[in-house]
């Protein structure tokens, strides 16, 4: 595992209280994967809360992707949802858990608001 994702589990429970406003609960195990060798990662979520272990029980939902998929994701190099459109990451149960996790994930580097880029627009143009 990359000194990234360890970084990203790490920091979800002290995140959760701003990402997690809505109304999912349940818990999303995430199946990381690296030639033959799968580590497994279990979020509890609720509303304001996660809460981050390991193991193989099962999930509300399960998503599947690879060590270096998941770096890049934690990096803010890739997007979640891009991912599982173009068959590089998997995905059943509760989709709910998986739009809700999707959003501990960092934007890509350089990536602004679009409304703050409106404002310094309107900014310019008066």
């Amino acid at each position: 595992m990359t000194e990234a994702t360890q970084q990203f589990f790490a920091t979800l429970p002290a995140r959760a209280p701003e990402v997690l406003r809505g109304p999912a609960m349940g818990t999303l195990r995430i199946d990381l994967t690296e030639g033959h060798r799968t580590e497994h990662w279990l979020v509890r979520m609720r509303p304001g809360v996660a809460e981050v272990g390991q193991g193989a029980e099962p999930g509300d939902a399960t998503w599947y992707c690879s060590v270096d998929l998941f770096d890049r994701l934690a990096t803010g190099r890739a997007q979640a949802i891009a991912t599982t459109f173009r068959n590089e990451s998997t995905f059943r149960g509760d989709v709910v858990l998986f739009l809700a996790f999707r959003r501990f994930f960092p934007s890509a580097p350089g990536t602004r608001d679009p409304r703050e880029v409106a404002r310094e627009h309107a900014r310019w143009t008066r």
